[in-house]
C-alpha cells in the first residue's frame, strides 16, 4: 500500500468519525462505507497490484483475537441466572441446528462446494453480530430480558462456532491438496489445550488487574492497553503450547470477565475504540480483497442461499430452540430475525481465502453476499421493528424498560439515552 492509499484510508477514517452519527441516521453504516471504499480502492488501481489475503492475514487474526476476547468478556455471566435456560437453548440447540441446516442447504444448492467447504459456509454464517442491529439491544422500549438474550447470544456464538470453522478450513485444505489433515483427535486436543490455557490466562489476568486496582497500582489510562495485551498473551501462550489460539482468546475473555470485577470507564472506551478501528480496517480489507471474488461468484444459487441463510436457516432453529421456553410467537420471530451476520463471518471468510486460495472463492462469495445483504436488511429494519416490538411488549406484557446491556459498537455510533448521555457500560 503506497502513500496515496494510506492517505485515502486515514482521511476516510477521520471523516467517518466526524460525520458518522449524521450518516447513521440515513442508515449509511460503517460496514457499507468501508466495504465500498475498499472495493473502490482496489478497482481504481490505487492499491497497485492489489491486496492479497496473505497480506491482510495479521490484521484479520488480530481482529479475531480481540473480537472473541471482548465479546466473551462483555457477557455478564453472574447476572444471567434468570436467563440461563434460554441462553443455553439458543447456543446449545439453536446454533448447532443452524450450522446443520446451513450445511445441508449448501450441499443441495451449492454442490460444487464439497462437504467441508459447505460446512465452512454454514459455520461462518452461524454467528450473529448484534452491533449491526444496535437499536435492538439498546432501545429501552424492548424488554430488558430480550435485549440481554440477543446480546449474550451474539457475544458467545462466534467463539462456539470458531472451532467448527477452523476444522472445516483444515479439512478443506487437505481435500484440495493443501496439506495433510491434522485429524479430529489432534484438532480436539488443540481445542482443549487452547481452552485450558486461555481460561487460566484470562482468569489469572483478571484477578491480577482486580488486585492492582484495589491498591490503586493500575493507572486508569493504561488499563485498556493491558487488557488488549492480555488477549494477545492468551493467544500466544496457546500457540506456544500447541493449542488453538482463537479458542484461547475466547476462553480468556470468559475468564477475565468472571474475575476482573467492575471495569473503569477508560478501559471500556479504549477497548471499544480499538475494536472500532481494527473492524473498520477489516471491512475495508474485505472490500479490497473479497468483493471482486464475490462479484465474480454471484449467481442465482448464491443469492438464494444467502436469502435462506438470513431467514429460514436462522429463524427455524431459533423457533425449535425456544419451544417450551415461555416465549410468545412475536418474541420468537423478533429474536429469529435479528441475527445479523457481520464481522466474525467476514474474518472467517478472509481466513479461508488465505488458507485455501482460489478453492475458497465460491465459499467466500456466499459468505460475502450474505453479510452484505445482512448489513443492509438488518440495518434498515432494526430501529423500526425494535420500536414496534417494544410498543407491543409494553401493551401486552407490561415489562418495565431499563437501560440496555453493554455492547461494543465496533465503529457504529452509540445511541444516546433520553437525557442525552451515553448509557453506562460498567458492571
Amino acid at each position: 500500500m503506497d502513500g496515496i492509499a494510506v492517505l485515502v484510508v486515514a482521511a476516510a477514517i477521520f471523516l467517518w468519525g466526524a460525520v458518522s452519527a449524521r450518516l447513521a441516521r440515513a442508515d449509511l453504516t460503517a460496514p457499507i462505507v468501508f466495504v465500498a471504499l475498499g472495493a473502490a480502492l482496489a478497482g481504481s488501481g490505487v492499491l497497485g497490484e492489489g491486496v492479497s489475503a496473505e497480506a491482510v492475514l495479521p490484521l484479520v487474526e488480530l481482529t479475531l483475537v480481540w473480537v472473541l476476547f471482548s465479546d466473551a468478556a462483555r457477557v455478564p455471566l453472574r447476572d444471567l441466572r434468570a436467563d440461563t435456560g434460554r441462553c443455553v437453548r439458543l447456543l446449545g440447540v439453536g446454533l448447532p441446528l443452524s450450522i446443520a441446516a446451513g450445511w445441508a442447504l449448501a450441499l443441495v444448492l451449492l454442490p460444487g462446494l464439497g462437504g467441508w467447504s459447505a460446512l465452512l459456509v454454514a459455520a461462518a454464517l452461524a454467528p450473529t453480530d448484534a452491533a449491526l442491529g444496535v437499536p435492538v439491544v439498546t432501545d429501552p422500549a424492548v424488554p430488558a430480558g430480550i435485549r440481554r438474550l440477543i446480546s449474550v447470544e451474539s457475544g458467545l456464538n462466534d467463539g462456539i462456532a470458531t472451532p467448527v470453522v477452523l476444522l472445516a478450513i483444515a479439512e478443506a485444505a487437505s481435500a484440495h491438496g493443501g496439506g495433510e489433515s491434522p485429524g479430529l483427535a489432534v484438532a480436539l486436543g488443540e481445542l482443549l489445550v487452547g481452552a485450558v490455557i486461555g481460561t487460566a490466562a484470562g482468569a489469572g489476568g483478571g484477578l491480577v488487574l482486580r488486585w492492582a486496582r484495589s491498591r490503586q497500582w493500575a493507572a486508569e489510562d493504561f488499563v485498556g492497553i493491558a487488557v488488549l495485551a492480555l488477549a494477545l498473551s492468551a493467544y500466544g501462550l496457546a500457540l506456544a503450547g500447541h493449542g488453538n489460539g482463537f479458542v484461547a482468546a475466547f476462553c480468556a475473555g470468559l475468564g477475565f470477565g468472571a474475575t476482573a470485577g467492575p471495569r473503569s470507564a477508560a478501559e471500556l472506551v479504549f477497548a471499544e475504540q480499538t475494536a472500532a478501528l481494527v473492524s473498520l480496517l477489516v471491512w475495508l480489507a474485505f472490500g479490497a480483497v473479497a468483493v471482486p471474488v464475490v462479484a465474480e461468484g454471484v449467481d442465482v444459487s448464491v443469492l438464494l442461499y444467502a436469502a435462506l441463510s438470513l431467514t429460514v436457516v436462522r429463524m427455524v432453529p431459533v423457533a425449535v430452540a425456544c419451544v417450551g421456553a415461555g416465549l410468545d410467537r412475536p418474541t420468537v420471530l423478533f429474536i429469529g430475525w435479528f441475527g445479523p451476520r457481520g464481522l466474525a463471518s467476514l474474518v472467517f471468510a478472509l481466513l479461508a481465502l488465505e488458507e485455501l486460495g482460489p478453492a475458497a472463492d465460491e465459499a467466500v462469495a456466499v459468505i460475502g453476499v450474505a453479510v452484505l445483504a445482512s448489513v443492509v436488511a438488518h440495518g434498515i429494519t432494526s430501529a423500526p421493528l425494535a420500536a414496534r416490538y417494544g410498543r407491543w411488549a409494553a401493551e401486552r406484557v407490561g415489562e418495565p424498560t431499563v437501560p440496555g446491556p453493554e455492547l461494543a459498537q465496533r465503529g457504529l455510533p452509540r445511541r444516546r439515552s433520553a437525557a442525552g448521555k451515553k448509557p453506562s457500560n460498567g458492571r
